[in-house]
Order: C-alpha cells, then sequence, then structure tokens
C-alpha cells in the first residue's frame, strides 16, 4: 500500500443547498447588520428576485422561515416588517418545543419545579432590596385582582402569573422577566389541579401578601423563605 493511499483523508461531500437557505442567509445579515431595522418593511418579493436572481418561492420559503424565527412580522397583503427583537420574544419561539420536551418526560416537568423554585427565590431576595413604593403597591393590587377571581380560575391563574413576573421586573433586568413569563407560561398547561381548587386559593392569597411583606420590610431572607414555602406547597398542582 503506498504512503499516500494509507493517509488519504474520508471523503467530505458539498452538500448542496437549497436556494431559499441561501436567500435566508442574506437576509438575515441585512438584519442584523444594521441594513434593516427593527420597524423596517422588508423590500418586496419582486426587488428581493432581481436582487438574488432567484424565483418567488425560495424568497417566500427564507421570508417565513425569517417570520418562524421570530425576526419578522408576515401580514396578509402587506410588506413583511422587521420586529424588535427582546427577550420574551426570544423564549416564545421555543415554547411549542419546551412543552413536547416537558410533555414526554415527568422527569422534565420536575426539572422545570426546581428551576422556578431556584429562580424565584433569588428573584424575591433582589427584589426585597430594590422594590419601591410603587412596585410594592403594584403588587398589592394584584394580590386583590387574585382576590376579586375567586372562583374562577383562568382570571386567578393570570393574575397569579402576573404576580411572579411583576416581581421579575423588580429586578430591571428584561432577561430574567422573560425567563419567568417563559417558565410560567410552560408550566401553564400542567397546573390542572387549580380548576378543581376547594379554597385551596386562599392559602396562595394569604402566602402573596406574606411575600408582598417581606419586600416592602426589606427582608431579603425572609422574602426568600416565603416565596420558598409558598412554591414548595404549590408545586404538587402541577401535573402532567
Amino acid at each position: 500500500m503506498s504512503q499516500r493511499t494509507a493517509t488519504r483523508k474520508p471523503a467530505e461531500p458539498i452538500v448542496r443547498r437549497k436556494l431559499s437557505d441561501e436567500v435566508f442567509d442574506r437576509l438575515e445579515r441585512m438584519i442584523t447588520s444594521g441594513e434593516l431595522k427593527p420597524g423596517d418593511e422588508m423590500p418586496s418579493e419582486r426587488v428581493l428576485m432581481e436582487r438574488f436572481g432567484v424565483g418567488r418561492p425560495a424568497i417566500r420559503e427564507a421570508m417565513q422561515s425569517l417570520a418562524n424565527m421570530g425576526l419578522v412580522a408576515i401580514s396578509h397583503g402587506e410588506r413583511a416588517k422587521v420586529l424588535q427583537l427582546t427577550a420574551q420574544s426570544l423564549f416564545h419561539q421555543v415554547d411549542l418545543t419546551a412543552k413536547i420536551f416537558l410533555s414526554q418526560s415527568s422527569d422534565s416537568l420536575e426539572n422545570l419545579k426546581n428551576a422556578r423554585i431556584f429562580f424565584e427565590r433569588g428573584m424575591a431576595r433582589e427584589a426585597a432590596s430594590r422594590a419601591t413604593p410603587q412596585d410594592i403597591a403594584d403588587l398589592r393590587k394584584i394580590i386583590e385582582t387574585q382576590r376579586e377571581s375567586l372562583g374562577d380560575a383562568e382570571a386567578f391563574i393570570a393574575a397569579d402569573m402576573q404576580f411572579h413576573t411583576r416581581i421579575a421586573e423588580i429586578s430591571g433586568n428584561p432577561i430574567f422577566v422573560g425567563v419567568s413569563e417563559a417558565m410560567l407560561a410552560w408550566l401553564k398547561a400542567y397546573h390542572t389541579d387549580m380548576l378543581i381548587w376547594t379554597g385551596k386559593e386562599k392559602f396562595t392569597l394569604v402566602e402573596h401578601e406574606e411575600i408582598v411583606d417581606r419586600l416592602e420590610a426589606k427582608d431579603g431572607s425572609g422574602a426568600e423563605a416565603s416565596m420558598l414555602k409558598h412554591l414548595e406547597r404549590s408545586r404538587a398542582l402541577y401535573t402532567r
């Protein structure tokens, strides 16, 4: 066997890409480079066809891929527009995938519950050091909304999610808010026992009030402990 044969490298075939993939890459660069900014309209299909030398199907497929990633919004009869990316929109892109992931294993749901508790304990401690009188007033107003929603499971759950997200907002970090909203949305699909509650809502109201009292007192350890007690009790409500 010759030296040349012995050292021959394995084949590395070049994969031919679809035209729509090439178009997608170019459109994405137009957005990430700043050539197109949030709020701008995308060029018309005809302009893009002429610019890239491709047909209408490739343009439409690439544009749909951009929309699926949350980079543009497509409206019937109007030009697509570039969207402003936020932490919330970023996490929304994986909503469906997350729900499928959680549905496939009870361990995944338990891991999410644990992650939420770890996250919200930190948020409570952080909020205790940063909360303003307006933050406290907003949280107490949400609790009142919850109290008025007794007997209406969907409204009560919505207010519950708002309460926890509002605590994350006190951090001033939009990524924390996005994480909070995402985890709550993923868990909501498994909040089935809430629909047949018989008085458990009142425990939630009392616990929320305790949390806000600790935040108002600037008691980080107390706020964290109250949040932990609240979430440990309510974690059983999320079932597959």
